[in-house]
């Protein structure tokens, strides 16, 4: 770099330097502007304020005409809620709480919600999946009133109660209960216990109001149910004279599924005032309008029930069942409407009770109410050889012995004991009739096919003779046939059966199952019993032994029928209490021991001479009526009679 160059860049440094100095501004200068700029940062601050402010207004605006809309809408919508409930319109809002009420036996969740039983859990007891066994639950069940107040349709299972206590919990407490005395009122009279009462009022204003109270007592399932109102007068119309109870709920499946198992039973039953125990069809849906006095309402299944009971008699009630084949969780549906009658006073109670619990014969029974007919016994002819034959023993057995299996055992023997005099005469009859056996052959070629009327005179003849009573083998077995009859009733329904297990049987009131198919045979199921298939097996046997210790008479075709019964059995057993199909195996294997000993007892030889000689004895025969009256049918026909 040459020196001009250097001399060039220091004056044009020494130029920058002076005009910088020359265009600096004053102190003076600095301080105005520093002043302006605080000025405008101010102003804008204030803006900035004024903006915020204006938003926030602007919110606030926004807020108060929201506010103002909502408190116009609630206007609306409480003047609708007056419009539709009138005197009960405080009560159309709420929140839904449970309060449980519980003994030793049940509990019981009660909802604000309509003040209702919303569900009932029986302690003691599972399902067949080893569940809590509960009786019924769920938003969708109805239990209350309807009725007119004001010319407005109220359901009251639509409103909210409000109860008589802070507690969410009520429990029943009382002393400790011994096996066997479970639910016995008589037991509870003896020992006591605390009782309890839960009261639900619904609000109608002015002092008018509708009140459930429910009392439970310690080691009960009964249930007591008063309901109170006050003021009702004041809003119904004149011409009120029942107030509508509307109680509805679908039956859970409490047991496993079987054709001949729960289904077959669950139903709704109802006895009339001062009458009859009835019910509608059971695994179908029907309906029935009960238009004179009904004293209670039974909502039933297989072993356990739900039954409303008057204090005296309802008027008047309407009840239907619908049947859910294809459910997997529900058997069927109960409807009831049943009426209350209803005078127009200024107060009135009405007081009814609930019984929540098992088809427990002697618990249904200490009521005096008929219930224990909710157990299905059988026809009229065997019904009373349950409630006084079997079930007494039955009882008996259970206070001494643990295992059911056992029980039943013991409880065959004991009915072969009684019938063993008849199954004694049986034979003995039999015996005689094969000892006449050579005479009747003849009697058979003499007369041949042509001359029926006379083989059968010269028969009962020879029986008259030979002394001889050709019913004797048949009349002792028609003894035993409502014994027979009874168990095949008393097995499916014995509550004290339920999951009891013996054996491979893990449940004496169902089927028993050693094999599941995969596959469904028509009649007979998709599983193979053991005990059905033992007990086919020992009757098919017993018949054959019977057949042969029988007479010749007896007509061919009977015999194949005694033989194509055991089958028959085999496909309606299959699916059947396994407490039954053991029973029957059971007494056709005390059948065989039987008639192996008569066979080594009896001298049929003797018996045979015996008869010739009161064939010898025997004077002119003495026509029987049953004689009397062939000879007359036959000379009406034109017959030839022998002499």
């Amino acid at each position: 770099m040459d020196r001009n160059t250097v001399i060039g860049i220091v004056l044009i440094f020494a130029i920058l330097i002076g005009f910088t100095y020359l265009n600096s501004p004053s102190q003076e200068e600095i301080e105005a502007a520093k002043r302006q700029q605080d000025s405008i940062a101010q102003v804008e601050a204030i803006r900035a304020q004024e903006l915020a402010a204006q938003a926030q207004m602007n919110e606030m605006e926004k807020s108060l005409a929201a506010e103002n809309n909502q408190q116009a809408d609630s206007g609306v919508v409480a003047s609708d809620v007056r419009d539709k409930f009138g005197a009960f319109a405080e009560a159309a809002s709420g929140d839904e709480e449970f309060i449980t009420l519980e003994n030793n036996l049940m509990k019981l969740t009660i909802s604000t919600k309509g003040g209702k039983i919303y569900s009932v859990e029986l302690k003691g007891y599972q399902t067949y999946d080893s569940l809590p066994l509960i009786l019924f639950e769920g938003d969708d069940n109805l239990f209350g009133f309807n009725f007119f107040a004001q010319n407005r349709s109220i359901r009251t299972d639509d409103l909210f109660f409000t109860p008589s206590v802070s507690q969410k919990q009520l429990v029943v407490s009382g002393p400790e209960v011994k096996v066997g005395k479970l639910g016995r009122e008589k037991y509870n009279e003896e020992n006591g216990g605390e009782s309890k009462s839960l009261a639900m009022r619904l609000n109608a204003g002015e002092g008018r109001y509708v009140e459930y109270n429910y009392t439970l007592k310690h080691n009960s399932y009964l249930v007591g149910f008063d309901v109170n109102s006050v003021g009702m007068n004041q809003l119904l119309s004149q011409n009120t004279n029942y107030l509508n109870f509307n109680w509805a709920f679908a039956a859970p499946r409490q047991e496993r599924k079987s054709q001949y198992g729960e289904d077959r039973y669950t139903t709704i039953s109802y006895k009339y005032f001062e009458d009859d125990v009835e019910k509608l069809k059971t695994a179908k849906t029907s309906e029935e309008t009960l238009k004179t006095k009904v004293k209670w309402v039974s909502l039933k299944q297989l072993f356990f029930n739900s039954t409303i009971i008057a204090d005296e008699a309802f008027p008047t009630a309407d009840v239907r069942y619908e049947y859910l084949e294809d459910d997997p969780d529900y058997v069927g549906r109960y409807f009831t409407d049943i009426a209350l009658p209803y005078d127009g006073n200024q107060q009135e109670n009405h007081h009814l009770e609930f019984y929540f619990g098992p088809n427990h014969y002697n618990t249904l029974k200490q009521y005096d109410l008929s219930l224990e007919r909710l157990i299905d016994l059988g026809y009229a002819i065997v019904r009373p050889v349950n409630k006084w034959l079997i079930i007494p023993v039955f009882n008996f057995l259970r206070k001494y012995i643990d295992n059911f299996g056992i029980i039943i055992l013991l409880l065959t023997i004991f009915i072969k004991m009684i019938v063993f005099p008849f199954t004694y005469k049986s034979y003995i009859s039999q015996a005689k009739m094969r000892a006449l056996k050579p005479e009747i052959d003849e009697l058979n070629e003499k007369f041949g096919k042509d001359k029926a009327m006379e083989k059968q005179q010269a028969t009962m003849a020879l029986y008259k003779k030979a002394g001889v009573n050709p019913m004797g083998g048949c009349l002792p077995m028609l003894l035993q046939f409502p014994i027979l009859i009874a168990m095949f009733f008393f097995f499916p329904t014995s509550i004290e059966l339920r999951q009891e297990s013996f054996l491979w049987a893990t449940d004496l009131s169902s089927y028993d199952s050693i094999l599941n198919l995969p596959f469904t045979i028509p009649f007979y199921g998709d599983h193979v019993s053991l005990f059905c298939l033992l007990m086919t097996v020992t009757t098919i046997f017993s018949t054959k032994m019977n057949s042969q210790a029988a007479s010749s008479q007896q007509m061919p075709g009977m015999q194949t029928m005694m033989y194509i019964m055991p089958v028959m059995f085999l496909f309606i057993l299959n699916n059947y209490s396994s407490g039954l199909s053991y029973y029957y195996f059971l007494a056709n294997l005390i059948t065989i021991g039987q008639m192996y000993l008569f066979r080594t007892m009896i001298d049929e030889d003797k018996i045979r001479m015996q008869l010739q000689v009161n064939k010898k004895k025997s004077g002119p025969v003495k026509k029987s009526n049953f004689q009397k009256r062939l000879e007359k049918m036959a000379k009406e026909r034109g017959m030839q009679l022998p002499k």
